[in-house]
């Protein structure tokens, strides 16, 4: 499996707008895939939310992995509630039924049940800071690291390979553990990916 790593410039992230504020596709797998369609393997999306109260479109064939890079809302499953913060993840069916309370904008990682397996964290570096990523869950076709730089500036490097990225810029490594630098205060969006098949 060949090993690289890219930066994913805010220039390439594809923009929609929905009922209730704007999505921003990041980064989507596999390459063309349509979000619309419910034919990916995995995406990393971001999006403002401007209505006080909102549904979540259900996604029964994905696990949803969600935090807020600005504000705080409050989920509802049923009649299980939690608030979100920046810095908090919070792991769910997409399926279940979910009521969002308050305006924010969010951070999404969907993975396709059966298919895709992986997790996302909040990494809050200081300044000169230094972290290796290593892989957390076994891929048998791909693995994934997609970072984004909520705070700060990052450098993604590994076997002799490195990319800068800045706040709101993402960086991509498929089959690498790769290290993670930044030059100041950071905080950083770390979502790892095992495509399975």
């Amino acid at each position: 499996m060949n090993a690289t790593i890219r930066r994913i410039a805010s220039e390439e992230y594809a923009a929609s707008r929905w009922s209730g504020g704007i999505t921003t596709q990041i980064a989507i797998a596999p390459a063309g895939a349509v979000y619309a369609e419910r034919d990916f393997l995995w995406r990393v999306s971001s999006a403002t939310v401007e209505l006080e109260t909102s549904d979540f479109t259900p996604l029964p064939d994905y696990e949803r992995f969600l935090s807020t890079l600005r504000g705080t809302i409050r989920l509802t499953h049923g009649e299980d509630a939690l608030e979100l913060n920046p810095g908090s993840v919070h792991r769910f069916d997409g399926g279940a039924p979910t009521r969002s309370e308050g305006t924010c904008t969010d951070f999404n990682l969907m993975l396709r049940k059966g298919r895709c397996a992986g997790q996302m964290v909040c990494l809050r570096m200081g300044e000169g800071g230094v972290s290796r990523l290593s892989q957390t869950v076994e891929a048998a076709a791909k693995s994934v690291f997609l970072i984004y730089c909520a705070e700060g500036d990052g450098e993604l490097s590994a076997e002799g390979t490195g990319v800068h990225f800045a706040a709101g810029e993402a960086a991509l490594a498929e089959n690498v553990e790769p290290l993670l630098r930044c030059t100041s205060a950071s905080a950083f969006l770390i979502c790892e990916i095992a495509e399975m098949i």
